[in-house]
Formats: structure tokens, C-alpha cells, sequence
């Protein structure tokens, strides 16, 4: 009888050990396949600044192949890194994001609210050209073939970052307030 018991009780602690590693909270790193890119306007044309050079780690709990919390969430992206097909936009573009003093442009989660099963609204601090910014971001979040994706976008202005809109070519070419930052963040499970 007593082995019986020792039996059942090695069992529930097995049991309860596997459970335990199925839905435990973990950190990962961010992957070098993870994409950021910033849009615009101008009176010239649309345009697009591209990064795949961004570093981070989240922890995070999934269980049964999906994500079921968000602890932390912390994303640094050289602003140097962050490319247009013009070097002279580039130029512009870093001296707008003022990388001579702010070499980084960061993101760190606040908290994170599950909104069904793909969609989350991530409250974090960004910070751009030495100004932080606390945001709401709806974000997708998938899992294929053990990655761990969550794309995103925000909607900011120059203004909210302290940024003055650039121009070009003695102000006759004028970028548009409005900008869009999007990422596509990868983590491998």
C-alpha cells in the first residue's frame, strides 16, 4: 500500500513538473530575421526608412503554442541603422533624429493586455531623438513553425518626439508631420 501511495505521489509531482515547464515563463531574444521601418510623406513623394539590425528580449509565457502573457518587452535599434535608398535622405534623416547625441531609438513595455487570442495593446515608452514618449500599440501576434511573431504600428508625429519635420534642397521639398513606425519582431520558441 505505502508503495502504491509513493507511486501515485511521484506521478502528481511529474505530472505537476511538466505542466509547470509547458507554461513557464521564459526570456528570448530578439530575432535577426525582425524588420522596423518608418514611413512618411513629402511634397516630393512617399517614402520608406528600413532596419533589420534591432536588439531586445521579451519574457514571455506560452502555453500550448500560444502566447499567453507579456512581462517585459525591451527593444533597442541603432538609429544609424535604420536605411532609405538616398544616402542624402539618410543624412537628413539622421540629423532630424539627432544621432550625434542619441545614438539608439528604444522601446520598453509598461504593461501588456491581452485582447483575444492574436491581438494584444502594449503600453511602453519609446524614445526617439532623446525624447521618451509613452504609446498604445495593437499588436498581432502569431506562432508558425516555433517563431514567435508580433507585428505592430504606431502613428507619431515630429512634433511628439521633439523633432522638427525636415526639408530639402532650400525648402522646396517638405516632409509631411505624420510618420508611421511599424516592426515585425521574431522570436524563436
Amino acid at each position: 500500500m505505502k508503495s502504491q501511495k509513493i507511486k501515485i505521489f511521484a506521478f502528481i509531482i511529474s505530472f505537476l513538473g511538466i505542466i509547470s515547464v509547458a507554461t513557464a515563463q521564459k526570456s528570448y531574444t530578439v530575432d535577426s530575421k525582425s524588420t522596423f521601418s518608418v514611413l512618411g510623406t513629402s511634397t516630393l513623394h512617399d517614402w520608406e526608412m528600413k532596419s533589420a539590425s534591432g536588439t531586445g528580449t521579451a519574457n514571455l509565457t506560452i502555453t500550448n503554442d500560444k502566447l499567453t502573457h507579456i512581462e517585459s518587452i525591451s527593444i533597442t535599434l541603432l538609429a544609424e541603422s535604420i536605411k532609405s535608398e538616398k544616402k542624402s535622405m539618410d543624412k537628413v534623416a539622421y540629423e532630424t533624429l539627432k544621432t550625434d547625441k542619441n545614438k539608439n531609438i528604444k522601446y520598453v513595455l509598461k504593461s501588456a493586455e491581452k485582447v483575444n487570442e492574436t491581438t494584444w495593446e502594449l503600453t511602453g515608452t519609446y524614445t526617439i531623438a532623446g525624447t521618451s514618449k509613452l504609446l498604445k500599440t495593437t499588436v498581432k501576434t502569431s506562432i508558425i513553425k516555433d517563431i514567435l511573431t508580433l507585428q505592430g504600428s504606431n502613428k507619431i508625429t515630429f512634433n511628439d518626439f521633439g523633432m522638427k519635420s525636415p526639408t530639402a534642397l532650400l525648402g522646396t521639398i517638405k516632409t509631411g508631420q505624420d510618420l508611421t513606425l511599424k516592426f515585425n519582431l521574431n522570436f524563436n520558441l
